[in-house]
């Protein structure tokens, strides 16, 4: 008998760093969204690949808030960690922040994504469990079984 494997949450922490060029910029001089959600779905994908050892999908973009802009010339710094693990899929949280110059860096978006661990054939596959060490990682375990639950009614309800 196979006996479950657990996995830290920083095991699969994953940080990005971009500086905004000219060609990640919208009509309105500001980071286009489309862009950042690409570098969320990129840092999603590591921070999953690292935990679960597989190839993954991304399922779902379930919660992407944008609290505020970024300009040319900004450095965004990504931080991806798992929140949440069901049997084959995986809740990332990625947040963005605008680091200035001094090194502060304040929060322009926020999202939650969940991913699916595949096999070699595309099949979903069985993910590790979650050892949570801190109280942050226990509070984010437990709004991600919340998370979990609004998924599968909105699914039911085909929302």
């Amino acid at each position: 008998m196979d006996k479950k494997i657990y996995k830290k949450v920083s095991d699969s922490k994953t940080e990005q760093i971009q500086i905004i060029m000219p060609e990640h910029i919208n009509g309105f001089n500001r980071l286009f969204g489309g862009r950042l959600m690409e570098w969320i779905d990129i840092v999603a994908a590591v921070v999953a690949r690292r935990h679960s050892g597989c190839n993954v999908t991304t399922a779902s973009i379930d919660n992407l808030q944008f609290k505020a802009a970024a300009y040319v010339n900004s450095t965004i710094f990504l931080v991806g960690q798992i929140t949440y693990v069901g049997r084959t899929s995986m809740e990332v949280r990625v947040s963005t922040y605008v680091e200035k110059l001094d090194g502060m860096r304040y929060m322009i978006n926020r999202a939650y994504l969940v991913l699916v661990a595949l096999d070699e054939n595309d099949h979903p596959v069985q993910v590790p469990g979650l050892t949570l060490e801190t109280e942050e990682e226990k509070l984010e375990w437990e709004a991600g079984k919340k998370r979990c639950e609004l998924r599968k009614q909105r699914r039911l309800e085909a929302f």
